[in-house]
């Protein structure tokens, strides 16, 4: 607490000196950032994977969670237009209370976050503005909506902050982004930094391409290979991934019924020839409250005993878009379960009163792909039933809150696994402030 506390002093000097540090070098633009968010979390019978029930105990569980970001970023304008930028951060993070083992001990912890510096040409090559731009250093880098690329820093165990996450810098990348027109071409090399107690040496070189049609379309396809520590991660080190997906509005009249649908495949011999898959509907009302109804089914392969290959999905580094994207549900996906071995149903109604205030229910059915594989002795496919609802409220333009409730069924599968029936229920209220 001690370092967070003197984080927060380093940023607040900073922060309350921002003309000055523009006077002294007028060719250079100042921005600074403070993002600071707290979070209380609780179980109610505890995890999936907990063996305790039956026995008399207390089967709470609750802890907290708080980080602070100060973050300064800087760009000079050269006379042809194009610009020289970079960006410096630093997180502080803390876990106490009961947490469940999944999310680690009391902790607390301090380390760089951003430490990148780029060019952009602006104006002064072609007819597109930023036709290059280039980055090296410790940045953050995401493949469409993050089902497989995105989080670039490991969370909890010693670092604290699982569900806060506040970490999102690869340790190390360059990306390379070439934009003509409506066309994006990146190539992009990216070192991600794992947890010290957890270090399986991940990192990923490849392209991604993408092609913005209009403003309702896009449509885009990677490929990238990752290299990993052979003891630690054989099935990683060398792996080759193929990413496409497309998110469109495609009817001119009827703009309010959006699609989304995205593939990956993993292929490393004999160690991986894994498939994953999504589709999505949404359809937004023009009514009050703009109601959007929305329907998922996402695959992701579980290995099938029977063959010589492991077509087990590896998740590898999704992150958080919005509420169900990518841990899919508060209790399953959030705690139980990874994208693996996993089949979902996901049906959302989102509603927002008014501007500053949003919310909505949503509901799983989680399936097992392999229930052979899945732990042991399971026959059962059916894994959880469960609903999330939540609200976004925007107290102020500053600070946002957030609020959880959740509550899972646990079916025949999780009683086979974990010898678990009784619900779940979860609850959270977490709190960001942005300057």
């Amino acid at each position: 607490m001690r370092r967070l506390t003197l984080a927060g002093a380093v940023v607040a000097i900073v922060t309350s000196t921002p003309a000055l540090s523009a006077a002294q070098d007028p060719g250079v633009k100042w921005t600074v950032n403070f993002d600071a968010t707290w979070g209380t979390f609780g179980f109610g019978n505890s995890l999936f994977n907990n063996p305790r029930e039956g026995v008399p105990d207390d089967l709470s569980d609750q802890w907290f969670e708080g980080t602070m970001k100060g973050a300064l970023s800087g760009v000079f304008t050269l006379g042809s237009s194009s610009e020289i930028y970079g960006k410096a951060s630093a997180v502080g993070e803390r876990t106490y209370g009961a947490a469940p083992r999944i999310i680690g001990p009391d902790v607390s912890s301090f380390g760089p976050e951003d430490l990148s510096i780029g060019w952009r040409s602006g104006k002064a090559i072609g007819a597109s503005e930023n036709l290059i731009d280039v980055a090296v250093g410790r940045v953050p880098y995401q493949i469409g909506h993050g089902m497989v690329l995105a989080d670039g820093a490991a969370e909890g165990g010693t670092r604290g902050g699982y569900w806060s996450n506040a970490r999102k810098a690869f340790e190390l990348g360059a990306v390379a982004r070439f934009s003509p027109g409506r066309n994006r071409i990146e190539a992009f090399y990216l070192d991600r930094d794992d947890l010290p107690e957890h270090d399986l040496g991940t990192r990923i070189a490849g392209g991604n391409y993408e092609f913005v049609a209009d403003e309702h379309s896009t449509v885009g396809a990677s490929w990238f290979r990752l290299f990993a520590d052979p003891d630690g991660a054989p099935r990683r080190d060398g792996m080759a991934v193929f990413n496409a997906r497309a998110y469109t509005a495609p009817l001119p009249s009827l703009r309010n019924l959006a699609f989304e649908a995205e593939y990956a495949g993993e292929r490393n011999g004999d160690l991986a020839q894994a498939n994953a898959w999504n589709a999505q509907a949404a359809y937004t009302m023009a009514t009050a409250w703009t109601p959007r109804l929305t329907y998922r089914y996402a695959f992701f392969q579980g290995d099938d005993p029977e063959t010589a290959a492991d077509e087990s999905f590896d998740s590898l580094l999704p992150g958080f878009r919005d509420w169900g994207t990518w841990f899919q549900g508060e209790i399953t996906g959030g705690y139980a379960v990874s994208n693996s071995n996993l089949v979902s149903h996901m049906a959302r109604v989102h509603l927002e009163p008014r501007e500053s205030l949003s919310g909505g229910l949503i509901l799983y059915k989680f399936l097992i792909d392999q229930p052979q594989t899945f732990e042991g002795g399971v026959r059962a496919r059916e894994l959880a039933v469960e609903a999330d609802l939540y609200t976004d409220w925007q107290v102020t333009e500053r600070l946002t809150a957030s609020f959880v409730l959740a509550f899972a069924n646990p079916q025949a599968a999780a009683e086979q696994a974990y010898g678990r029936t009784r619900n779940f229920r979860y609850g959270m209220v977490f709190l960001v402030y942005s300057y």
